[in-house]
Parts: C-alpha cells; structure tokens; sequence
C-alpha cells in the first residue's frame, strides 16, 4: 500500500503564499533543490489542484532544459515528467502534459483504491486540495521545508478546520536557513 504525503515550503508563520499570491521568498537554493528532488524520487502520482499543476507543468516542456541549466534543474525534470499526474479542476478542460489526467471533483475514496491499488507512493500538491485530503484522513506524511521569512498572511499552508497529531520523523537544516520537517501523521 502507498503513503499519501504532502509536501510544501512554508513561511515560519505558515503560509505557501503571501497576501499577494507571491512565493519568491521559497525559491529553493541548490542544497534544498537537490533534497527536494531526492524526496520526489520515489512518487508515483501527483495529486494537484489546477494552480498547482500550473506553476509545475512549466517541468513538462524542453524548453526548462534549454542551455546550461543547474544539474538539480536537468535532474528534477525527469522525475516531475516520470510520474502519474491528476489534476482537480472544475475550469481546466485539458491537461497540457503527458501522463496527466483531469478530475472535476476530490474524491477521497478513489484515492483510497489509489493508494491500495499501488506500491509508489502519492504526493498531494497544493494547500487547498491537501487540506481536503487531511480532512479525509488521507494523508500519512507531512514534508514541511521552512523559510525563514514572515509574510504575516496569505495562503496558508494547513486547513484551519482540521487537528492532526504529528510525530517528528527527521529533521535538517540547510545553508540557506530552511529547515525540513518530516512528520507522520498519528491521529
């Protein structure tokens, strides 16, 4: 059975975006890069709402490719274009990268069969559509890389409406100040 786990570079006060829609403050350096490509590894299928899969279907295209770029850049790609893709939208009419498909409703239990069905573990992308899946229950990990910035509101990284009990699994710094926090969820 797969593990559905959310992923997300967060603010110190909590949120992925600030009250402008801006999270530059997040951009990754080459440490936090290479850790974030070595977590993604492994997944099999994203799960995004529409926004989400917006800002990364840009891994889809050669052109992200073009030139010199980084080797975290030239690495991600193929693990971003290697997984499944399922997209939440009710505006979206077609997905603009391979091995995508589009859903018009969240529907917990098919990604309960999702997650029994398969051994690659599911990435839930997006504060929204992962508040859904920890209030359903779904969510069996929580990869949280903090910034050391405070934007004082925005969008925040967790549903207000749902209490879940953590339990640390690892944690590390980076150069650049971030910090990754790996919980499972208990309860």
């Amino acid at each position: 059975m797969a593990k559905l786990i959310y992923s997300t570079i967060a603010t110190l006060d909590g949120y992925v975006a600030d009250a402008d829609g801006n999270f530059d403050w997040g951009a990754p350096d080459e440490g936090v890069h290479a850790f974030v490509n070595d977590l993604e590894r492994p997944i099999g299928t994203y799960l995004y709402g529409r926004r989400m899969y917006e800002v990364l279907v840009a891994w889809a295209s050669d052109d992200i490719l073009a030139g010199d770029p980084p080797p975290i850049i030239r690495d991600y790609a193929p693990i971003w274009r290697a997984a499944d893709k399922i997209v939440y939208s009710t505006t979206l009419q077609t997905a603009s990268s391979p091995k995508t498909r589009i859903e018009r409703v969240f529907d917990p239990d098919e990604v309960r069969r999702i997650k029994d069905a398969t051994s690659s573990d599911l990435s839930v992308g997006g504060p929204g559509l992962a508040g859904q899946a920890l209030g359903a229950g779904l969510v069996d990990e929580c990869h949280f890389i903090v910034a050391p910035v405070v934007v004082g509101g925005g969008t925040r990284a967790l549903p207000d409406d749902v209490r879940l009990q953590l339990e640390l699994l690892d944690e590390r710094s980076f150069a650049n100040g971030m910090v990754h926090l790996h919980y499972h969820v208990t309860a």
